[in-house]
Parts: C-alpha cells; structure tokens; sequence
C-alpha cells in the first residue's frame, strides 16, 4: 500500500486502473479490503483509490477523538494530495455518512456521488432500525459465538451457506480498545452535512435484502439532493461489495459513464 500525510494522519491507500479517479470509502468496522472484489472490477474504467480511514487497517492517526469532518477532510485531502482537482466518490454504510459529509464540505472535490447502503448524517442507528441495532450490540459481548448471528445482518443467508468464510469476518477485530472507543464514538458528535447546495449528481444505491438500513432510509437522501437518482440491486444485502461486486461494479459504471450523456 502507499501512504499520503497530512494534518498528523498518515493514511494508506491502494490505487488501481485507469481513467475517471474513483474513491471508495469503506463502512465502519471494516478497512479498504471490503472493496478487495469491486477495485478490480472497476479498475478497467476507472482510477480506484481504496483506503484506511483513521483507526482502519494500515492509517496512523493520533489517539485523540475526532469526527466526520474529520474524516470528511482526510477524504477530501486525499484527492487533493494525489493530484485530483475532484473525483468521483463511493461511500457504503458509515462510509457513506462521510461521504455525505465530504459534499457538504468540500463540494468542489466530488464529480458524482454514490451513497450506498447508508442513511441520513446526524440520524442515530436507533433511528434508522432498533431492532438490528439493538440485537447486534448485544451479539457483539462474545462475537466469537455469536459471529454466524452477526453476519446474518450483512450477507443473505443463502450467501453465507455458499461462502461460509464470510462469517469469519465478524469473529473479531484487529482494532485495539483505543481506536473502537474512537470509532464508536463517531456518531454521537453531530456534525454540519447541508446538503442543499450540492448540485452534483448523485446515485442512491441498496441491495434489496438489506437487513441492516432499510432501503427506505437511504433512498430519503433524495429529499436533501438536487440531482439524485435510485438503484435497488435484487437479492443482495447490506455489504453488496463483498457479496456482489460485478453487480455492483456494473451499477456503478452505468452512472458514472452516464455523465457523458448527461452532458
């Protein structure tokens, strides 16, 4: 992996393809691997830029608390720091609150928006389906245990009898105590994310069986969007990069390839 600095963070990257920049920003509990399936399939058109937020995989950052600004500011000096005037932007489940956030922010620095599988800044996880939430926090006081439990929640479980490794991926975490306090306490720090004026286009993407954030919460966002536009991808659940990502691959290439039309 490379590696780009600023503000104290050291964040690693991969960067894959040719063409249109593309960066992906990964979910919460997970690092850029989640998108190890899609970057290939998407790296015949685009430039694909995965990386570790902070806390995440291989990124050093200092242990002190910080936001979806901050976050939000890290993507956005990514893309500056590896020569991009803007970049297309992807965002899945938490991944996709920072994305949110990166619009608000630093407008200027995203081409098209995709938001995937993710729900409304400043809105809790209670909010958004209690039930999940509620009963996941639970399961995760012995994941070692609980683990097929937990991955019900991600993968269909057709998928998970197919490829029952992917339960292997909620047994544990790699981040010591520090980084999940700091993770876990992301969202409970509101931050600004006015999404009136962004006038980019933007894809609101969710798999039909998600069982996590119900589709009804993502595609919400299109009230806060100028230019927003709905894709379901049948038989796929909450982390489609893992479960699907041709489909998803080709979903995202539509939009993306669309602009040229569009134009």
């Amino acid at each position: 992996m490379q590696t780009f600095e600023s503000n104290g963070v050291i964040t690693a990257y991969e960067k894959t393809g040719r063409g249109d920049p593309l960066l992906l920003l990964h979910g919460g509990e997970a690092d850029h691997s989640m998108f190890d399936g899609l970057a290939p399939a998407l790296a015949g058109q685009f430039t694909v830029v995965a990386y570790d937020q902070r806390d995440s995989g291989a990124t050093k950052n200092p242990p002190s608390a910080y936001s979806l600004a901050d976050l939000a500011d890290d993507a956005a000096a990514l893309i500056r720091g590896l020569g991009y005037d803007r970049a297309h932007v992807m965002g899945t489940s938490l991944g996709g609150l920072i994305a949110q956030t990166l619009a608000a922010r630093h407008p200027e620095t995203i081409d098209r928006l995709i938001l995937s599988s993710t729900w409304k800044v400043n809105k809790s996880p209670l909010e958004v389906n209690a039930e999940a939430f509620r009963t996941l926090a639970s399961y995760r006081g012995d994941t070692a245990a609980n683990a097929p439990k937990i991955a019900e929640y991600f993968f269909p479980p057709d998928c998970l009898r197919a490829r029952p490794e992917l339960i292997d991926i909620f047994r544990g975490s790699n981040r010591d105590d520090g980084q999940k306090a700091r993770r876990g306490a992301l969202l409970a720090q509101p931050v600004a994310a006015d999404l009136a004026g962004f006038d980019r286009p933007t894809l609101l993407l969710a798999g039909a069986e998600d069982r996590l954030i119900p589709n009804a919460e993502t595609f919400a966002l299109a009230r806060d969007l100028a230019r927003a536009e709905t894709r379901t991808i049948a038989g796929v659940a909450h982390v489609s990069a893992i479960q699907a990502p041709e489909r998803v691959a080709e979903a995202v290439t539509a939009f993306l390839s669309s602009k040229k039309k569009a134009a």
